[in-house]
């Protein structure tokens, strides 16, 4: 049984194909079209899946959308009541979108003109955006039985919903509607503090540690705790209920209105322009915004532990994606297990969505849990040979043990260097498949990075790749974190061993590489390890200011017009002085 998911007419739109349960396939369609968070239908992404499958769409039994226009419709229509003007404009915008989903086989035709079209609309099932979300966790999970979470900025009309999960059903126990989101709320205030692009959240997570939560009162009169475990906010501090939140112009990529109101400008300060430097109450503004959210999340999830009597919590959407939060969990919350998908952001609702459908719908045994994210293109070396001598560029094809060697020395010797191996990664974290990799026991690595190639605000940390088995001698909490999305306290004694992965408050955002996984950058951590001591690697995402590069041409070309030393692309090996 194939099954075809789709996140599509909303950001990060994506596909992924599923056979028999298990995962063949999953990729985002901003990897192909080069502009972030593209947010259309993901044609190429869906044409990617079909071949990594080997078959014909006409070959898809079930097409699975992560998107139910009529889901909530009483509440939207009292939310068109109650605000008339502003407020029919972002009804009328979710109307638009629910069209283009109600008409989804005609995009299909445009794939592969053979189909049927009435054929290809009875093979699809609209799954709500949360309970896509829920299901991109939970079925994915390891646990037989868990509490489950969905939290982000709005889907369908939902912001938060809570459930469980048992065998191949979930059920919901509650949600909370728009405009009341705790996705807006960290939203509006990282507008404020000058970051206004969409995605641009995680920009104050990494901020959040220069400073010092002084704040947080006064964001708890915005963001309210109720006593029944869930939150609502003042809407006199957000412009969101009287105008649309999100738009998709032709180009289909998504901009934020702003979404702050006088109010919040008057007690919170004037939005940071654009070359303002960063004050130290700024600092402690996101520190206070980080905090905050934190504590709404262990708000959510002890209610939600003591109501299910459940040690086992899987966790998606938007606010998922706070690596700093999902690290203290365990530590915050009476949940003792925690499992959050490597997309757990929107574009994770191609793979929910299907999952949901083959499990809660169809009721079919669940697959085996996802440990891998690598889902996405892939390069044999003779495609990638072809290619170098089509561009006449100067390379070398290394074995295998020749390159562990080459690549670790010039990772010692102060280099950069781009690593293009096996299949992309699903989500937004490069996990050693399309990653630049740098020394972290240099204290400049930093600087050398954002100097050469990133080119991005230097208060954004790196993150640590380290070899499972080494955890615990590095890290306060030892936990497998496969997909990066758990940030730990780094020991003491080791800060001054790691300073270009240790952040300002003395953390890690981690990636634990499993050899059986991964085992080719387990290898090259390894040659590193056995020259220096270290089981771990300096690891960011292998693009500058564009998406994770998903080609030969697009790792080639990053190389071509950025200062890293060397670029690899699987045994192939380029350099700048063609010497090795």
């Amino acid at each position: 049984m194939y099954i075809l998911g789709l996140n599509a007419y909303h950001a990060d739109s994506s596909a992924a194909i599923f056979k028999d349960g298990k995962m063949i396939a999953a990729t985002e369609e901003e990897r192909f079209r080069r502009q972030k968070h593209w947010a259309g239908f993901p044609s190429m992404a869906v044409q990617f899946c079909l071949k990594e499958a080997g078959i014909s769409l006409s070959q898809v039994d079930h097409i699975a959308i992560g998107r139910d226009p009529s889901a909530k419709m009483n509440k939207k229509l009292m939310f068109l009541l109650k605000n008339p003007g502003g407020g029919f404009n972002a009804v009328l915008d979710r109307l638009k979108n629910a069209r283009k989903v109600a008409s989804l086989e005609e995009e299909f035709i445009l794939i592969d003109n053979t189909v049927d079209k009435a054929v290809i609309k009875s093979k699809i099932h609209q799954i709500e955006h949360h309970r896509s979300h829920l299901a991109s966790a939970f079925f994915a999970s390891p646990f037989e039985e868990a509490a489950l979470l969905s939290i982000d900025g709005s889907g369908d009309f939902t912001t938060t919903m809570t459930g469980i999960g048992k065998g191949n059903q979930i059920e919901v126990l509650e949600s909370v509607d728009f405009p009341h989101s705790v996705g807006l709320f960290y939203t509006a205030l990282t507008q404020l503090l000058g970051f206004p692009h969409y995605g641009d959240e995680y920009k104050v997570m990494g901020l959040a540690p220069y400073g010092e939560p002084k704040y947080v009162d006064k964001l708890k009169e915005v963001l309210r705790f109720e006593n029944n475990g869930l939150f609502s906010l003042d809407l006199k501090y957000f412009r969101s209920a009287k105008s649309g939140i999100v738009s998709y112009g032709d180009d289909h990529i998504p901009v934020v209105a702003p979404l702050y109101t006088d109010l919040m400008v008057e007690k919170f300060g004037a939005v940071r322009k654009k070359e303002e430097p960063l004050s130290q109450y700024h600092k402690d503004l996101a520190a206070s915004v980080q905090r905050v959210t934190e504590e709404l999340i262990f708000h959510i999830l002890n209610h939600l532990q003591k109501r299910t009597g459940l040690t086992s919590v899987c966790i998606a959407g938007g606010v998922a994606q706070n690596s700093v939060a999902n690290g203290k969990l365990t530590r915050n919350t009476g949940f003792k297990n925690v499992y959050i998908p490597s997309a757990g952001h929107d574009a994770g609702i191609s793979m929910g969505s299907a999952l949901y459908v083959y499990n809660h719908i169809l009721k079919q045994e669940r697959a085996a849990p996802i440990w891998s994210a690598y889902t996405g293109s892939r390069f044999s070396n003779e495609e990638i040979e072809q290619y170098l001598q089509s561009r006449n560029i100067t390379y070398k094809r290394l074995s295998d043990e020749e390159l562990y060697d080459k690549v670790s020395d010039q990772l010692i010797n102060a280099g950069v260097v781009g690593w293009f191996n096996g299949r992309a990664e699903f989500g937004p974290r490069a996990l050693g498949a399309r990653s630049i990799l740098a020394d972290p026991r240099r204290s400049d690595a930093k600087d050398l990075l954002n100097a050469k190639i990133k080119r991005r605000e230097s208060f954004r940390p790196f993150a640590p790749s380290i070899l499972k088995e080494f955890v615990g001698e590095y890290f306060e909490v030892n936990d497998e974190v496969p997909f990066m999305e758990k940030v730990f306290p780094i020991k003491k004694e080791k800060h001054a061993v790691i300073p270009a992965v240790t952040h300002a408050d003395g953390t890690g955002r981690l990636q634990t590489v499993d050899k059986v996984v991964t085992p080719r950058y387990y290898a090259l951590i390894e040659a590193f390890r056995k020259k220096t001591g270290v089981p771990i690697l300096l690891n960011t995402s292998f693009n500058e200011n564009e998406p994770i590069v998903n080609s030969p041409h697009d790792a080639l070309e990053c190389y071509l017009r950025t200062n890293m030393d060397m670029l690899v692309l699987e045994n192939c090996v380029i350099t700048r002085n063609g010497s090795l």
